[in-house]
């Protein structure tokens, strides 16, 4: 008899572990786990850059610099190169206070992006993947460059770390965001204070007719005060100042935790979160 027949098969075409199963992975059965890395590698790149909190600018990826617009691409950039210059100059912690954050594709959000890299500051860019528009542009922290599948997941993540909004002129996505938001905030689903900016008040009042929701008794008067109307840079870095925390910072090597839910009638606090 061959002494072969008595030895064990070799070992061949071994599976993957299942953490490197490509096939896996991007199927049906692991959603969850996509999902879930959706949130913890951005949370993993956040706290190592030291990352404390943000100032988010929404607006229109068609909005160009030598376009009909041209002027909101020019301002928006303007502001964050004011808004990054002004706390680097006011926040002197071991985190990194009220960074630009844009959705990081081209027009409203590359001005942004743009603005604050002018002032030599960090700014995030949360991408998403389309099939038109929307790619990375060339402005946003290399560490703080992310690409989501998930809106929802994008969405968290603006929601998650902002203390201000600046919603310029936009379309279908811009009013997604700012409605998102003000929902949130109106409903108390946020405790924290959120300060949101609705730049160029022509088109707003324009394109948005708030006055007929009061009016046909949708929303309630107070909600108007959910937000304020800038029309140049300057107006709007004043709000911006006069609304923002300066505090001392929290000592901790954690990011903020998630906002719980408001109970009825809970004053909203001035804390972080």
């Amino acid at each position: 008899m061959n002494k072969d027949m008595n030895q064990p098969p070799p070992r061949k075409n071994r599976p993957p572990l299942a953490y490197m199963n490509g096939d896996f992975l991007k199927g049906h059965d692991s959603r969850s786990l996509r999902i879930l890395s959706e949130y913890l590698e951005p949370q993993s790149h956040f706290r190592k850059q030291r990352i404390r909190d943000t100032i988010v600018f929404f607006g229109s990826a068609r909005i160009t610099e030598d376009g009909p617009l041209g002027r909101y691409y020019k301002e928006a950039r303007i502001l964050a190169e004011k808004l990054t210059t002004w706390v680097k100059k006011t926040f002197r912690e071991r985190t990194y206070r009220y960074v630009i954050c844009s959705g990081g594709g081209p027009g409203i959000m590359e001005a942004a992006n743009r603005g604050a890299a002018d002032a030599r500051g960090k700014t995030i860019g949360l991408n998403i993947g389309l099939p038109f528009e929307q790619f990375p542009n060339p402005w946003i922290t290399n560490e703080l460059n992310f690409e989501f599948h998930y809106f929802f997941m994008r969405k968290f993540w603006f929601a998650y770390l902002a203390k201000a909004l600046v919603v310029f002129p936009g379309g279908f996505g811009t009013m997604d965001e700012l409605f998102e938001i003000l929902t949130l905030v109106q409903t108390r689903k946020l405790t924290k204070k959120i300060t949101i900016v609705l730049y160029g008040s022509a088109f707003w009042k324009e394109v948005l007719n708030f006055d007929a929701l009061v009016k046909h008794g949708t929303i309630s008067p107070a909600d108007l005060e959910l937000f304020q109307f800038a029309d140049s840079p300057d107006e709007a870095l004043k709000i911006l100042q006069s609304r923002l925390v300066v505090q001392p910072e929290i000592a901790t090597e954690e990011l903020p935790a998630i906002s719980h839910t408001a109970k009825p009638n809970e004053p909203l606090p001035d804390g972080e979160w």
